[in-house]
């Protein structure tokens, strides 16, 4: 292990970009902590990390352990002042900033719609973000990846071999870097999301996101809540960060992240 993340190095590197830094040794989930202090009335970007999460929150209420200082667990909450219809698409910035922040450290990840990052067909990081309630729209945004060596630890259901950036040959696992290349990363992308009123394209980010999406092309079953499958080929993501998926007889449907269990290769 590369020791515990330096608190005090993030808050010098990144005291510019977020309101207030957080570290933590153990915790149920970031997410839940920070949906609780955005009730509270918690900072415009704060950011929480954790060494360890117990009850980690996946998409569609999966819950997950996290295993003690392999990766990245943090939450950032967010009152972006976008929206409330478009925060779902601050997943996509998210992604891309999970992206650079691999390929920093020499690792090749592509982006797998609607919130993974995978290194040769295995899962390196997952995404979820959470919109809260309230007058003020705000959500969380959680990020886990991993960074050191899993052992036999495979965190996460849905399918995917777990993998992380030393196994995959990473220049650097000293976390610390890690959680700096990728919240200095986030914070540009997020700031020209914010900007453009939630616009992936306004922003500038839809032609990249879909230069690194490794669904787009391919022919998929996306597997729906009431238990029914919709099978086609993943064309598209519009403006909004949402799949777009033509089927038999030339029809175009759209698929929203938060219906969905399951995309796979059909």
């Amino acid at each position: 292990m590369d020791g515990e993340i330096d608190a005090g190095r993030l808050t010098a590197a990144l005291q510019d970009r977020y309101a207030k830094i957080d570290v933590v040794e153990r915790t149920g989930s970031t997410n839940a902590d920070l949906r609780k202090a955005l009730e509270d009335g918690a900072a415009d970007r704060t950011v929480l990390l954790a060494e360890e999460q117990t009850a980690g929150v996946g998409r569609r209420a999966r819950s997950w352990s996290s295993p003690k200082g392999a990766g990245l667990y943090l939450s950032v909450a967010l009152r972006p002042g976008v929206p409330f219809a478009v925060l779902g698409s601050l997943s996509v910035v998210a992604g891309l900033a999970v992206r650079a922040a691999a390929a920093s450290v020499g690792v090749d990840a592509v982006l797998k719609w609607p919130n993974d990052v995978l290194v040769d067909g295995a899962k390196c990081a997952g995404i979820l973000a959470e919109a809260v309630a309230g007058t003020d729209p705000s959500i969380v945004l959680g990020i886990g990846l991993n960074v050191l060596p899993l052992g036999d630890v495979q965190p996460g259901p849905g399918g995917l071999p777990a993998t992380s950036l030393a196994e995959r040959g990473a220049t650097n696992t000293d976390r610390t870097d890690v959680a700096i290349a990728l919240l200095s990363g986030f914070d540009e992308l997020e700031k020209r999301w914010r900007l453009a009123g939630g616009d992936l394209t306004e922003a500038g980010l839809l032609g990249d996101y879909r230069a690194h999406c490794a669904t787009l092309g391919q022919d998929v079953e996306v597997q729906l809540p009431d238990g029914t499958a919709l099978t086609g080929r993943a064309a598209d993501i519009d403006a909004a960060g949402q799949l777009q998926v033509d089927v038999a007889g030339g029809q175009r449907h759209t698929v929203f992240a938060g219906d969905v269990v399951h995309v796979r290769p059909a």
